[in-house]
């Protein structure tokens, strides 16, 4: 009777522990989650587009050698800023000292053969043709000693505005050709940023059109602020098969340097589609799942597709329907089949 009664007191003692266990699995099994509602709501339709910030015409200088000459002084180094008037690049200054004393005897010898022509013919000695001539010899002598003189004063090549070095090419010590690039110099303050989109995307682009910016070639890059749309290229590049679309930023949020990549996200319109929370998606390789949970608060594993960004929801394009309930805070914790249980 005591055995009897032993055995039965055990198990009951093992049907409460292994109940006991089986409710601490139950309560391991639930994951704690958040969840949202998938929903439409209107987002922005854009159009991404890879570019570069380049000088806008007319606030850039390219300063090139007047003559051919030695170069003896560089006093400037590319990203340097300057100011007008100020000496980027000196010639060896003898030989157009010699060629404007040259085109200064030339001319006086000019103007000496021209008064005696004009005496001569005055007088009634000579042709009328002989003034004609040294008239025309005056003029050319006059042309040539302003031209020696405006080189002479240009082998000083000094900045024409204020802004920064962006190209230098002059080297100390060498000798440079005649009208050889040696140094440019932009306006920093008025730069483009021009990006370069598909001749179909092109067409949906319209002047005025907001532009978010970022660094580098993805939306994911430093963010620059934001820009409108100033012109849409008529041309198609025939080397990127590209359009240009030139974008003005006067506050970016840093400053610009003229061939820095920007990637630009373009507005061109709106759309009604299904959103859902960022923290909804779950990478999966190359594309992205989420976890609905139905009405016993199972989360099952779903594939969907992704659109536009904005404002911290992302469009699904396709696999999921508005109304339906998603995991956010805790969906890379979860399995496909998992009990959930939903926290505040």
């Amino acid at each position: 009777m005591n055995k009897v009664l032993i055995a039965a007191v055990a198990l009951s003692a093992a049907v409460a522990c292994t109940k006991r266990g089986d409710e601490e699995a139950a309560a391991q099994a639930r994951v704690p989650v958040k969840v949202a509602l998938a929903q439409m709501q209107p987002i922005s339709e854009n159009i991404g587009a890879i570019g570069s910030v380049t000088a806008r015409p007319g606030f850039v200088a390219i300063l090139t050698a007047p003559s051919q000459a030695r170069v003896t002084r560089v006093a400037v180094s590319p990203g340097e800023s300057v100011v007008r008037g100020q000496i980027l690049v000196q010639l060896d200054p003898l030989p157009f000292q010699t060629a404007t004393q040259g085109a200064q005897a030339s001319l006086s010898a000019a103007q000496q053969n021209y008064d005696r022509a004009q005496r001569l013919v005055a007088a009634g000695i000579a042709p009328r043709k002989e003034l004609d001539q040294a008239a025309a010899e005056l003029a050319i002598a006059r042309g040539a000693a302003a031209t020696a003189q405006r080189s002479q004063a240009l082998s000083t090549l000094r900045s024409p505005l204020n802004g920064s070095v962006t190209r230098l090419s002059a080297t100390l010590g060498t000798f440079v050709d005649a009208n050889q690039q040696l140094v440019e110099v932009t306006d920093t303050r008025a730069l483009d940023l021009v990006l370069v989109v598909s001749p179909t995307d092109a067409a949906k682009v319209h002047t005025g059109a907001l532009v978010t910016l970022s660094a580098g070639q993805s939306a994911s890059g430093e963010p620059l602020g934001t820009g409108t749309v100033q012109s849409v290229s008529a041309l198609v590049d025939s080397a990127t098969r590209g359009v240009a679309v030139k974008v003005r930023a006067p506050a970016t949020l840093r400053p610009l340097r003229v061939g820095e990549t920007i990637f630009g996200q373009i507005a061109v319109g709106t759309r009604t589609a299904v959103t859902v929370p960022a923290d909804a998606l779950v990478p999966e390789g190359d594309t992205f799942r989420v976890f609905v949970v139905d009405a016993n608060s199972i989360a099952h594993a779903r594939p969907v597709a992704v659109g536009s960004r904005t404002g911290g929801f992302v469009e699904i394009r396709s696999g999921l329907a508005a109304g339906e309930k998603v995991v956010t805070y805790g969906a890379y914790g979860v399995e496909d089949s998992a009990r959930v249980v939903v926290g505040k």
